[in-house]
């Protein structure tokens, strides 16, 4: 692990007279200058831990090791908090717009490399995910001889989550229980409904209305992607800053508009731990208001 980014690795093909053409070729999306200059700093490592070197002869199957890097990654204006850790187990609170694991224009910005850095656990890893436009309580385990009975408990319906959502007031009565079929949709970060059995289900109760807005308490019975923002926008209550439903505003590589951010929280948690056997109740410090 370097400043909080565990190594990536590839493995190496035959076609490359070298491993600097094999990484210029295998990852275009690097320029063949930067990999030059990662290998001239040591940064591109070989199974034995030494650093490789750009005219080395590639070995098919030969593994490399490499740590993701962006020049120009941009900041955000958030922190992560904290809320809980011990010896398995770590809570944390992400704002909106923070991704739970590298992806897109983030690294460093990242939950997941903020909280190694912070803690210099190497084996830290996120147990579930939420979008990155989501806010709110995110679990991360500490062992990795520990992370299948964590995962157990989200496999097993044994995790009980609450969101809280704002989006416009209801004149109709909801349905205490809202079920749909869920499937990958257009463009690629979409979801979409379609006609058959369903595999999502969400409990909704309305908490607090104000004129015509009102604050609503989301429990995903089921985790699709996108399963409460599709299930709400079903039901003609789209939530809040959503840029994707009911049309997409602003694709996944759009500028951020930090001033607008989706109005969807993941309030708490309750599950029983299943390495103290400790029943476990964790609330978000963060708020949605009207």
């Amino acid at each position: 692990m370097r400043n909080g980014v565990s190594a990536s690795v590839v493995s190496v093909a035959q076609g490359a007279a070298n491993l600097l053409d094999f990484l210029a070729q295998r990852m275009p999306g690097i320029s063949r200058q930067e990999w030059a200059d990662r290998l001239a700093q040591g940064a591109v490592l070989l199974e034995n831990g030494r650093p490789a070197f750009a005219d080395a002869t590639c070995h098919p199957g030969q593994r490399l090791y490499y740590y993701r890097h962006l020049a120009n990654e941009p900041v955000l204006p958030f922190q992560a908090q904290v809320l809980f850790e011990d010896d398995h187990l770590m809570v944390a609170d992400k704002p909106h717009f923070m991704p739970v694991t590298p992806s897109g224009p983030y690294v460093q910005q990242s939950l997941l490399v903020q909280l190694k850095r912070l803690t210099g656990c190497a084996d830290l890893v996120p147990l579930h995910r939420i979008d990155r436009e989501t806010a709110g309580l995110v679990l991360l385990g500490k062992r990795r001889q520990e992370r299948d009975a964590y995962h157990a408990l989200f496999r097993d319906k044994g995790i009980h989550k609450i969101y809280h959502a704002v989006a416009a007031a209801r004149v109709l009565e909801l349905p205490a229980c809202y079920t749909s079929r869920l499937v990958p949709g257009q463009p690629f970060f979409r979801t979409m409904e379609v006609p058959g059995i369903p595999n999502s289900e969400t409990r909704i109760r309305v908490l607090k209305t104000e004129g015509l807005r009102a604050l609503y308490q989301l429990e995903p019975v089921t985790g699709k992607r996108h399963q409460l923002r599709v299930h709400m926008n079903a039901l003609g209550l789209p939530i809040e800053g959503d840029r994707f439903y009911p049309v997409v505003l602003n694709g996944p590589d759009a500028p951020e508009d930090f001033s607008h951010p989706l109005q969807l929280l993941a309030q708490s948690v309750r599950f029983q731990d299943p390495h103290t056997g400790q029943d476990r109740l964790f609330e978000s410090q963060l708020q949605l208001t009207l």
